[in-house]
Protein backbone atom coordinates (compact mmCIF):
# COMPACT_ATOMS: atom_id res chain seq x y z
CA UNK A 1 0.00 0.00 0.00
CA UNK A 2 1.60 3.79 -0.99
CA UNK A 3 1.55 6.10 1.98
CA UNK A 4 2.34 9.91 1.57
CA UNK A 5 2.49 12.34 3.44
CA UNK A 6 -0.43 15.62 2.50
CA UNK A 7 2.41 17.71 1.24
CA UNK A 8 3.38 15.13 -1.47
CA UNK A 9 -0.57 14.16 -1.92
CA UNK A 10 -1.48 17.75 -2.74
CA UNK A 11 1.07 18.60 -5.08
CA UNK A 12 0.60 15.13 -7.23
CA UNK A 13 -2.78 14.99 -6.60
CA UNK A 14 -3.25 13.58 -10.03
CA UNK A 15 -0.74 10.39 -9.48
CA UNK A 16 -2.78 9.69 -6.17
CA UNK A 17 -5.80 8.92 -8.13
CA UNK A 18 -3.97 7.37 -10.43
CA UNK A 19 -2.70 5.07 -7.95
CA UNK A 20 -6.12 4.72 -5.97
CA UNK A 21 -6.87 2.49 -9.03
CA UNK A 22 -4.83 -0.06 -7.83
CA UNK A 23 -4.38 0.24 -4.74
CA UNK A 24 -5.40 2.23 -1.50
CA UNK A 25 -3.41 5.02 -0.68
CA UNK A 26 -2.67 6.22 2.81
CA UNK A 27 -2.28 9.86 3.26
CA UNK A 28 -0.40 11.41 6.71
CA UNK A 29 -0.09 14.37 8.07
CA UNK A 30 2.93 14.55 10.98
CA UNK A 31 3.55 10.86 10.33
CA UNK A 32 -0.02 9.56 11.53
CA UNK A 33 -2.30 7.96 8.78
CA UNK A 34 -5.41 10.56 8.58
CA UNK A 35 -6.96 9.67 5.53
CA UNK A 36 -7.12 6.70 3.09
CA UNK A 37 -7.92 7.21 -0.81
CA UNK A 38 -9.56 4.18 -2.55
CA UNK A 39 -11.14 3.41 -6.29
CA UNK A 40 -14.80 3.89 -6.50
CA UNK A 41 -15.22 0.16 -7.34
CA UNK A 42 -13.34 -0.93 -3.70
CA UNK A 43 -14.69 1.51 -1.78
CA UNK A 44 -18.77 -0.12 -3.37
CA UNK A 45 -16.96 -3.79 -2.64
CA UNK A 46 -16.56 -2.57 1.24
CA UNK A 47 -20.36 -0.98 1.04
CA UNK A 48 -21.67 -3.88 0.13
CA UNK A 49 -19.55 -6.04 2.44
CA UNK A 50 -20.67 -4.26 5.30
CA UNK A 51 -24.37 -4.73 4.59
CA UNK A 52 -23.67 -8.64 3.68
CA UNK A 53 -22.15 -8.70 7.35
CA UNK A 54 -25.01 -6.46 8.93
CA UNK A 55 -27.76 -8.80 7.12
CA UNK A 56 -26.08 -11.90 8.13
CA UNK A 57 -26.14 -10.78 11.81
CA UNK A 58 -29.68 -9.48 11.93
CA UNK A 59 -30.41 -13.07 10.37
CA UNK A 60 -28.70 -14.53 13.08
CA UNK A 61 -30.15 -12.38 16.04
CA UNK A 62 -33.50 -12.91 14.59
CA UNK A 63 -33.41 -16.79 14.80
CA UNK A 64 -31.89 -16.89 17.76
CA UNK A 65 -35.11 -14.29 19.19
CA UNK A 66 -38.00 -16.76 17.38
CA UNK A 67 -35.85 -19.90 19.04
CA UNK A 68 -36.61 -17.94 22.36
CA UNK A 69 -40.53 -17.35 21.69
CA UNK A 70 -40.39 -14.23 20.43
CA UNK A 71 -43.26 -13.53 18.05
CA UNK A 72 -44.08 -10.42 15.76
CA UNK A 73 -47.24 -9.29 18.26
CA UNK A 74 -44.91 -9.92 21.46
CA UNK A 75 -42.43 -7.89 19.70
CA UNK A 76 -45.04 -5.05 19.13
CA UNK A 77 -46.47 -5.52 22.61
CA UNK A 78 -43.04 -4.79 23.79
CA UNK A 79 -42.08 -1.50 21.60
CA UNK A 80 -45.19 -0.14 22.64
CA UNK A 81 -45.04 -0.56 26.44
CA UNK A 82 -43.98 3.01 27.85
CA UNK A 83 -42.62 2.00 31.05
Amino acid sequence: MLTLTASKARQGFADVLEAARKEPVVIQRQKRDVAVVMSMDEYQRLVHLNVAEFQRFSDSVAAKAKDAGLTEDLLQELLNDEG
